[in-house]
């Protein structure tokens, strides 16, 4: 195995491993139970303690 095999393998699966964490990550914050714990995460700044 030389390096240029190595190198289109990471290109290759590197790449659809990049883009399916996206979509995991883009699915996790727009999923509907999330809503509330996003909005009080946002909000925490804005509290006085």
């Amino acid at each position: 195995m030389t390096h240029q095999d190595v190198a289109n393998f990471a290109e290759s699966w590197g790449l659809l491993l990049l883009f399916s964490m996206f979509v995991i990550a883009i699915a996790y914050a727009f999923w509907p139970t999330n809503k509330k714990k996003f909005t009080k995460a946002a909000y925490r700044p804005l509290e006085e303690e």
